[in-house]
């Protein structure tokens, strides 16, 4: 059985959150840290969106400069997504794709959705993996409807997936600062999307810990990856990875609303 790391529970502003998952992808690239699983919040909420997106499109910049809500450019794909400070659980799962035991993106995803789908079961509720429709990355559903999106980024043979793990969902707040659709307004959106996005809270009738979402996402991830967890902590060269993504990529205007990057590192994307 294989040992992976644990960084749990961290909460960051949106560029800082990005900035660390960046940072591990890259250690591990240079093989100086374990496989890794890291479970954070946001503090302000924020607002990411993939990484070919366009913030214009997606996002209601107005009404997040008005509420304090950050806005940041992801590295991996994907559509907009609003990370509520007190309602979700982000999980990112750094590993060498050999160590997944398949080359097929598909499978990789699956595989560690898996472990989503067993944390679920331990909260009491069963959950599946959803392949996705075309242009949407998988995610995992309950009775069809969706309480965990997940993106991707790959570099040289190592996987950083990425998403949420939703606890409660307010969907009028959530289209506050998503945009809808032409024709389309948030109230009658936020009723719409409400037959497509659960939450635990709404699954088994009551509020979880944050304390409780962890607790059963280390157990779910153990289980189906066949792994034990190890809490450790990030490396002296990942805080500097991260120091210098954050000031020079995550923080900056020309990434998350051009997705132009000015670090003087090496592209991840």
């Amino acid at each position: 059985m294989s040992i992976w790391r644990l960084l749990c529970l961290e909460q960051h502003s949106a560029s800082l959150n990005m900035a660390i998952d960046e940072a591990i992808l890259r250690a591990r690239i240079d093989g100086k840290v374990q496989n890794t699983l890291r479970l954070y919040r946001w503090l302000p909420s924020a607002v990411s969106i993939g990484r070919f997106q366009s913030v214009e499109r997606e996002v209601n910049l107005e009404n997040c400069r008005l509420h304090g809500v950050d806005v940041v450019r992801r590295i991996s794909g994907g559509g907009a997504v609003y990370h509520d400070s007190h309602d979700e659980i982000t999980y990112s799962v750094v590993v060498k794709q050999s160590n997944l035991m398949t080359s097929d993106i598909a499978e990789g995803y699956r595989k560690i959705c898996d472990g989503l789908i067993e944390a679920a079961g331990i909260i009491g509720v069963k959950a599946e993996y959803s392949k996705g429709k075309a242009r949407q990355c998988p995610n995992v559903t309950i009775g069809g409807r969706k309480i965990s999106g997940s993106s991707q980024a790959h570099k040289k043979g190592v996987i950083l997936q990425h998403g949420t793990f939703l606890l409660n969902v307010d969907l009028k707040k959530m289209f506050m600062f998503l945009k809808a659709p032409r024709k389309s307004a948030c109230v009658d959106l936020a009723r719409v999307t409400d037959t497509r996005i659960t939450s635990f809270a709404q699954e088994i009738g009551r509020r979880i810990t944050a304390e409780q979402a962890c607790r059963a996402l280390i157990d779910g991830f153990e289980q189906a990856l066949c792994i034990r967890l190890s809490k450790g902590h990030l490396t002296d060269y990942e805080l500097e990875l991260a120091k210098r993504s954050q000031r020079d990529k995550f923080a900056h205007d020309e990434w998350n609303l051009k997705g132009k990057a000015l670090s003087s590192l090496e592209p991840i994307s």
